[in-house]
C-alpha cells in the first residue's frame, strides 16, 4: 500500500471520551481499509494471472520435450504432475497463496471497521441514555419502606381517632 502504514490496533481502538472525533475519523478509516482490500485483491488477481501464464508455458515446454521435464508420457495427468514440480510453478503458487492470505486479512480488517462503526453507534446510543453520566446515590429502600410503614401507622391512628 502506498499510503501510510496501516496500524490495525490503533485504528480499531475507540476513545469513548471523544465519540464525536471517532465518528469524524470513521469514514477516513473505512476508505483506507477498503482501498487496502482492493489493492490486495488486485495483487491476488495478478498472482493468479502469473500462475496461469507459467502453467501454460510449462505445459507447452513439457509437451515439446517430455524427457527434459521427466514426464514419462504426454498424457494430461503426467503433464500436470510435471508442471507442479517445476520451481517456477511452485514459486508462483506460493505468491498466489500469500496474496490470498493478504486478501483474507484485508477483508477481516474491513469487517473490523464495520464492527467499529456498530460499536460507535451503540456507544452514542448509550451516551444519549446517560449511561456515562456521573455516579448517582442509590436510594435506601429500607428507610423508604420504614417511612411508608410509619405513615400507614399514623394514618391508621388518625382514622381510629376520627371514628371515636
Amino acid at each position: 500500500m502506498k499510503n501510510k502504514k496501516l496500524n490495525y490496533e490503533e485504528d480499531t481502538h475507540i476513545d469513548d471520551s471523544a465519540l464525536d472525533i471517532e465518528w469524524l475519523e470513521q469514514p477516513k478509516l473505512m476508505a483506507k481499509y477498503t482501498r487496502h482490500e482492493a489493492e490486495a485483491k488486485r495483487r491476488l488477481d495478478k498472482a493468479k494471472e502469473r500462475l496461469d501464464i507459467i502453467e501454460a508455458s510449462l505445459y507447452q515446454k513439457i509437451v515439446a520435450d517430455p524427457q527434459k521435464y521427466e514426464a514419462a508420457k504426454t498424457t494430461e495427468g503426467a503433464i500436470q504432475k510435471a508442471i507442479i514440480q517445476q520451481d517456477d510453478y511452485i514459486e508462483a503458487t506460493e505468491e498466489k497463496q500469500d496474496a490470498q492470505y493478504a486478501v483474507n486479512m484485508a477483508k477481516s480488517a474491513v469487517r473490523s471497521m464495520y464492527m467499529k462503526k456498530e460499536a460507535l453507534e451503540n456507544l452514542v446510543q448509550l451516551f444519549g441514555q446517560q449511561y456515562f453520566a456521573g455516579p448517582k446515590m442509590p436510594r435506601d429502600l429500607s428507610k423508604k419502606r420504614a417511612r411508608k410503614e410509619q405513615q400507614k401507622e399514623t394514618n391508621k391512628s388518625i382514622n381510629i381517632s376520627r371514628n371515636k
